[in-house]
């Protein structure tokens, strides 16, 4: 599908596409370069329709990604390998060769072989892709390195609830979903928004203390710990000493602090946005828990497409040491497939703490429970209707995606489209192996 522009969209000077596509430079960029094939394949329209993506007319500045520096504060430095960071997979995008990034096709799930699955096991029926082991050697390094973070240098969580914090498998959560991340340095970043993030859902909304009543004003003063308050001397200081005043604060406060010096103002400005989103969605879901409300299907899915993990895969870039550029990612086509991303793999979260949340008091919704209610089938239907609705937002992602970087095959564009890909499928492992924290219903 060859670049092109529609009447009524701007046109591409020469010297401007020469620019998008000679790439970035840059820490975690080097030899990303793209090359184009000698005959580019006939590519078949997916089946679910895509906007022809417009290009603006836009000098793409070369990336410019400040080194990370670990403040003196930090925990001593835990020594990281020099191996350079594994080649991407995940999504398979014909026609494209960029080097670094791996394009073959990746492998299929295996088919379910019935009965209940064994403790670690998928779920059968849902459509992922496996991956390796995570690199032991990083996965180690960053787990030492996290934990310092949060129980010395924060004091994130009391001593008895270490081993929840160790159960929750940070460290290799991390270098499954980043496997692009040049550096332990470049992980600490995901490590420590991932972590804090969960402390905010715990201790505000769920597991540890958290409540529907008051929410809104604890996640808007909490919000400002990323989006900090500008006022007046007079009331700066009352501010500045409350975000030391509960752990959720302190967490999202230093681990913010840490990204801003890693990113640049736009990738800054970009997760505020998406965290916004996110606390917008708590909202939504805290209102029909205190007024016992069961939402619609289309209802919950709104709600879950800002209640999501769309600020996790959408910081890819600066994890992997370079910027996709603002003006792509503002692109409505990307737009659509990091809604269809974080969508999708949210609800693989509805369906690997299944079981888990029907300990919790009360009707806990989650998609299941929700088709189920609103549907009138049975829990194991809902369940199964469930599977069938990941299954078709990961192949609209995976679509779309592939459509968006043969229409605009810029290589910053390309590679943030893999990293985004890699990440869907390093969440789905580590919700399948976490058997800590979750186990499978026995519906098959």
């Amino acid at each position: 599908m060859p670049l092109s522009t529609t009447p009524d969209s701007p046109s591409v000077s020469t010297t401007a596409m020469e620019r998008i596509l000679r790439g970035p430079s840059g820490l975690g960029t080097s030899g990303l370069q793209l090359t184009s094939p000698p005959a580019a394949p006939e590519v078949e329209a997916p089946e679910v329709g895509v906007p022809e993506a417009r290009i603006p007319e836009v000098e793409a500045p070369e990336a410019q990604v400040a080194e990370v520096e670990t403040p003196a504060a930090e925990m001593p430095e835990v020594e990281a390998p020099e191996a350079q960071a594994p080649p991407v997979s995940g999504l398979y995008l014909p026609g494209l060769s960029v080097p670094g990034l791996s394009l073959a096709p990746p492998p299929a799930a295996a088919a379910p072989t019935g009965g209940k699955p064994k403790s670690g096991d998928p779920i059968p029926g849902l459509y992922h892709h496996p991956i390796a082991e995570p690199d032991p050697v990083r996965v180690e390094a960053l787990s030492l390195r996290i934990k310092a973070w949060a129980m010395d240098e924060i004091e994130l969580y009391p001593p008895e609830w270490e081993k929840d914090f160790d159960g929750f498998s940070t460290g290799r959560y991390m270098v499954a979903c980043h496997p692009d991340a040049p550096s332990i340095d470049h992980l600490m970043i995901a490590a420590r928004l991932m972590v804090a993030e969960n402390a905010v859902d715990d201790c505000y909304c769920e597991d540890l203390g958290g409540s529907p009543v008051g929410l809104g004003g604890r996640l808007l003063l909490a919000h400002t710990a990323l989006d900090p308050l500008h006022t007046t001397p007079e009331y700066h200081s009352a501010w500045e000493a409350s975000l030391s005043e509960d752990a959720p604060r302190r967490s999202y406060r230093s681990a913010m602090d840490y990204f801003v010096r890693a990113s640049t103002p736009s990738q800054a400005d970009r997760f505020r946005h998406d965290m916004a989103r996110l606390h917008l969605g708590y909202l939504a879901e805290a209102a029909w828990t205190e007024t016992d409300y069961v939402p619609e299907v289309w209802e919950y899915l709104a709600m879950r497409q800002f209640n999501n993990f769309r600020p996790c895969p959408t910081i890819t870039d600066t994890v992997g040491g370079y910027e996709l550029p603002v003006e792509l990612h503002a692109l409505p086509a990307m737009q659509r497939v990091i809604a269809l991303a974080g969508n999708a793999t949210t609800i693989v979260n509805d369906l690997y703490s299944y079981t888990k949340e029907l300990s919790s008091p009360g009707l806990h919704l989650n998609l299941p429970v929700v088709i189920s209610e609103r549907e009138n089938v049975s829990r194991q239907e809902g369940y199964l209707k469930a599977v069938e609705v990941h299954n078709d937002l990961m192949r609209a992602f995976e679509a779309e995606s592939a459509a968006l970087a043969v229409a605009c095959p810029v290589p910053t564009l390309v590679r943030f489209l893999q990293g985004v890909a890699a990440w869907l499928d390093g969440n789905h492992y580590w919700h399948q192996t976490n058997t800590h924290r979750y186990s499978l219903p026995d519906f098959w």
